[in-house]
């Protein structure tokens, strides 16, 4: 069974998406340290991965401040190269996070049959806060049991929204060509939402 997956969209894939990637990947890591597990083996556990709804950018490294963002908070940069967004990356996934609402309206374009999966990554951490844990799958460190609660997970967050809009307050803001401050605001941001996420998935 493949691990869990879980990719992250943004417009370069330079900044907001790799910091995402990377940053849910330690989250997934520090759980498995908590449990007293090698912070290695989440990699086995969670497929973390990101592309961009443009390919300017295509093979070029993470922007030099969003990696420091990425460092500093305990993450790897190494052998990380952007990409555009392609269908196939859409059909792997078992939950896609865009940056944006119109992020998201691009992959629902690309992929309709993906809308119960995609999510604005503001929304879905505010979806998160209102999913009952107790009734997803329990939560084991193996990868069956990840991807099985992680499915779930994502079921009962489309649930939670139906009926309710992407709030504007759910973008992340675009930190290219900005400063530091600007770039550890997005990053605070974006481990509001990767942090609970990587909890839920290993409680």
């Amino acid at each position: 069974m493949p691990p869990f997956t879980v990719l992250h969209v943004c417009m370069g894939n330079i900044c907001r998406s790799p910091m995402a990637e990377r940053l849910l990947a330690v989250a997934v890591r520090e759980r498995m340290a908590r449990r007293g597990l090698d912070p290695a083996g989440g990699d086995d556990l969670l497929h973390s991965h990101s592309a961009g709804t443009g390919g300017w950018h295509a093979g070029e490294e993470m922007n030099p401040p969003a990696a420091r963002q990425v460092t500093t908070r305990g993450g790897d940069v190494a052998g990380f190269a952007a990409r555009k967004l392609r269908s196939e990356h859409i059909d792997a996934a078992d939950l896609v996070l865009t940056a944006t609402a119109d992020q998201q309206e691009y992959v629902l374009a690309l992929r309709p049959d993906a809308a119960e999966r995609t999510f604005v990554l503001g929304e879905f951490g505010r979806l998160l806060g209102s999913v009952d844990t107790a009734g997803l799958p329990p939560g084991e460190a193996t990868p069956e049991a990840v991807y099985a609660r992680g499915v779930a997970l994502v079921a009962a967050a489309h649930a939670g929204r139906r009926g309710s809009a992407v709030l504007s307050t759910d973008d992340l803001d675009d930190p290219w060509g900005r400063g530091d401050q600007c770039f550890s605001r997005v990053a605070d941001e974006i481990e509001e939402t990767v942090q609970p996420l990587a909890a839920a998935l290993l409680p």
